[in-house]
């Protein structure tokens, strides 16, 4: 039996996120394509309908993540999107090497832009410090031009 101070409240506890850079992508639609080619390719191999993303530690709060926890990606010093986890699976790699598999469901939401610098590996995100989603609004704010969406959002007009 577990002490009244150990005992897990799910019902009222929030989820932990993950932040992590996206190197290498230039937009949200970027990510997207990325992922849906990645895809295609996992389903040719019959490999599960699931995203994955290799980092180097693993995370230490893994049962606060997948209570619910997403991994947001930073694309081009902003956070953009975000990905539900749904699996953290530690292993090693073929020069022994530890490593971890971040799996994510294969869907792109995106979340209202936010200033982010760079930073190495991935941060814990707290949930009452996470941006919304955009919601219906996604596909008009990802059709501008990256500048005059980062204009926009420099104003607070996004």
């Amino acid at each position: 039996m577990l002490s009244i101070g150990r005992r897990r409240r799910y019902s009222s506890r929030m989820p932990l996120h993950i932040l992590k850079l996206a190197v290498g992508c230039d937009s949200v639609k970027d990510l997207r394509a990325w992922v849906a080619d990645r895809q295609k390719l996992a389903q040719s191999n019959g490999l599960p309908p699931r995203h994955i993303h290799i980092t180097r530690m693993v995370p230490k709060r893994d049962a606060e993540v997948l209570d619910g926890g997403s991994l947001y990606w930073v694309i081009r010093g902003e956070i953009a999107a975000r990905m539900k986890l749904i699996a953290i699976e530690p292993f090693r790699d073929s020069a022994g090497i530890g490593r971890c598999r971040l799996a994510m469901q294969p869907k792109v939401i995106s979340v209202a832009p936010r200033p982010m610098r760079a930073f190495q590996g991935w941060r814990y995100f707290k949930d009452t410090d996470v941006p919304p989603d955009l919601g219906k609004a996604a596909a008009s704010i990802e059709a501008m031009p990256e500048p005059m969406r980062r204009e926009l959002r420099e104003l607070g007009l996004l």
